[in-house]
């Protein structure tokens, strides 16, 4: 897919190449088979995304299918509950690291969040943080289970645990990433601190959106369908002739 066309924005509209760098391509579905992960993979590769975010046992099969293409490799950890022990996420960051991991998409313990746990919730954090050994760890909060202030102290515990990002939902809660809680999160933590948006996040409106709220990554499944709407606004927008 060759997005060169796209550099430069009619009428205020982002470049394709723009969106696609924050789009972290999700294949975490329990029920992908091979041949559905190997395509999603395809995908990443041929939309240039920041990274193509794939369950643990698919690891090894993404480094290879994205070698050379300038995609990440993403995994997550503690998925998709957050209750697995420190040393159990240790251990995955771990065998995905010596796999090939690019970035760590951890659940924080929620249970341990909600019950005030907080020194609990930041070691657990810090142990993956460290395991990671300087690559990009994504804390994934989990919101729909959360109250505004367990929301905020979540977002404070991670970045004072080193995170690089903050993030929504998993996408498997009850709901998943809304527009006040990208502006909560954006304003519970550092600038130099990142807000990913996952779970519903399938329109270009929506992306758009949130962006302008402060989210700095999105976890998608509708990756296709959200550039290509951007492709036919910037056509249009643009007009023959220009």
């Amino acid at each position: 897919m060759d997005d060169s066309s796209a550099l430069s924005a009619p009428d205020g509209l982002p470049t394709v190449e723009h969106v696609a760098s924050m789009i972290d391509h999700s294949l975490l579905r329990p029920e992908l088979t091979t041949a559905e992960v190997v395509d999603g993979l395809g995908i990443a590769r041929r939309c240039r995304t920041a990274s193509a975010c794939v369950r643990p046992s698919d690891v090894a099969r993404a480094v290879d299918a994205l070698a050379g293409s300038g995609v990440m490799v993403a995994t997550v950890i503690g998925f998709p509950h957050g209750s697995t022990t420190t040393a159990t996420k240790v251990a995955e960051v771990a065998e995905a690291l010596s796999l090939g991991a690019d970035e760590f998409d951890m659940v924080l313990h929620i249970g341990a969040l909600c019950g005030g746990e907080g020194d609990y919730v930041g070691r657990d954090i810090r142990a993956v943080v460290e395991a990671a050994e300087g690559r990009t760890v994504k804390v994934i909060l989990e919101n729909a289970y959360l109250t505004l202030e367990e929301k905020i102290l979540g977002c404070h515990l991670a970045e004072e645990a080193g995170a690089a990002f903050v993030k929504t939902s998993t996408g498997y809660a009850p709901s998943g990433a809304t527009l006040e809680d990208i502006i909560l999160m954006r304003a519970a933590v550092s600038p130099h601190v990142g807000v990913k948006a996952a779970g519903g996040v399938r329109t270009l409106d929506a992306l758009l959106a949130m962006e302008a709220a402060g989210a700095t990554r999105f976890g998608a499944t509708a990756t296709v369908a959200i550039l290509d709407e951007l492709r036919l606004r910037r056509t249009t927008q643009a007009g023959p002739g220009r």
